[in-house]
């Protein structure tokens, strides 16, 4: 795969029945002050309105934030479909509310990162330039 022109391309979303996108917001706006485009889906999101939405918006990567619990499955699901929709080229991390437990099998699974509370915006940042394409030189 070559290297596509312009920035880096996020979608951010939240998965499931959570109804606190607060964190999600601020890592949102955190990637697009460091330059990156940014599609943030809302609330209440399926698997597959995510994966649309990623193959769509032609996304380098697609962040999740999950609080409630449900991120063994709601992960898994976004996973799978990417795979079923031959877009595993889009990266999949995520945060929250994730017990350190859950964290190998979700990487095992194709989660590429974890992040958990107090992990700092600089710090989702950096990972995601380094381990997301790089946008090409202008």
């Amino acid at each position: 795969m070559g290297v596509a022109a312009g920035p880096i391309r996020v979608v951010v979303a939240k998965p499931g029945l959570d109804g606190h996108d607060r964190g999600a917001k601020v890592i949102a706006r955190a990637l697009r002050d460091a330059g990156m485009e940014v599609i943030y889906t809302g609330l209440h999101q399926t698997p597959e309105q995510i994966v649309d939405t990623a193959i769509q918006e032609d996304a380098d990567a697609i962040g999740l934030s999950i609080l409630s619990g449900a991120h063994n499955t709601l992960f898994a699901a976004v996973i799978d479909l990417l795979k079923d929709r031959d877009a595993e080229d889009i990266l999949v991390f995520g945060g929250g509310i994730i017990p350190e437990a859950d964290i190998p099998p979700l990487k095992e699974k194709g989660v590429a990162e974890i992040f958990t509370p107090g992990a700092t915006t600089a710090s989702i940042v950096d990972w995601v330039r380094a381990n997301v394409r790089q946008p090409a030189e202008a």
